[in-house]
């Protein structure tokens, strides 16, 4: 049975960021508000972890599309090769918020991940998944909770999320209701932005 604990966005209590901290080093997995839809995450160095989210998504590990979330934009140098002024530039002025960006990556990605040539580096405007993340050390992989049998395509009621993922997951954590639009992907790994996926973000300004 997952623990289902309450965290406010405004003022996350330390204690129960903690405990979701211990979840995420043991190798559990975890469901997490964002400033979009509510994901599925664990932490990036963590293999078996890793794998356990790939099995849900019905995907292999290595063939899996999971975006790193990370704290700010000083855990890029870990994971992506080094980027040009410009790039830097979007990236600083569109994050925190309801994007995921593509960049090319660096030699230094967990086994997991080696094989990959660009990898989506996302940090939510959302207090709780970001101060987890700074607690834990480093970043988490993240997808988002699809649902195919509503007619809403993400479930946005952390109550809803608990029933059908609690034998699933270790934690799901209640941030309040969820957005039902995902972030918006933007490919910034050739130079030029390239729109992937129109999310929740304004694609107006690339």
């Amino acid at each position: 049975m997952a623990q289902f604990i309450k965290i406010y966005e405004e003022n996350p209590n330390e204690k129960d960021l903690d405990k979701v901290v211990k979840v995420l080093k043991k190798g559990g997995l975890i469901i997490y508000p964002t400033d979009t839809v509510y994901g599925l995450g664990c932490d990036i160095t963590n293999h078996k972890a890793m794998e356990k989210v790939a099995k849900i998504k019905g995907v292999k590990l290595d063939k899996a599309n999971f975006s790193f979330i990370c704290y700010d934009l000083s855990n890029l140098s870990d994971y992506v090769k080094q980027i040009d002024t410009a790039t830097y530039k979007i990236l600083k002025k569109h994050l925190p918020g309801p994007f995921t960006f593509v960049l090319p990556s660096s030699n230094n990605l967990p086994k997991s991940f080696k094989k990959k040539k660009t990898v989506g580096i996302r940090i939510p405007d959302n207090n709780i998944i970001r101060e987890l993340v700074k607690r834990l050390g480093n970043p988490i992989v993240s997808t988002s909770i699809y649902d195919e049998d509503y007619v809403v395509e993400y479930t946005t009621d952390p109550e809803l999320i608990l029933e059908k993922w609690e034998n699933i997951v270790d934690c799901v954590i209640d941030g309040g209701y969820g957005d039902n639009s995902p972030s918006t992907v933007i490919d910034l790994s050739e130079g030029d932005p390239i729109i992937i996926r129109e999310g929740k973000g304004s694609v107006e300004d690339f």
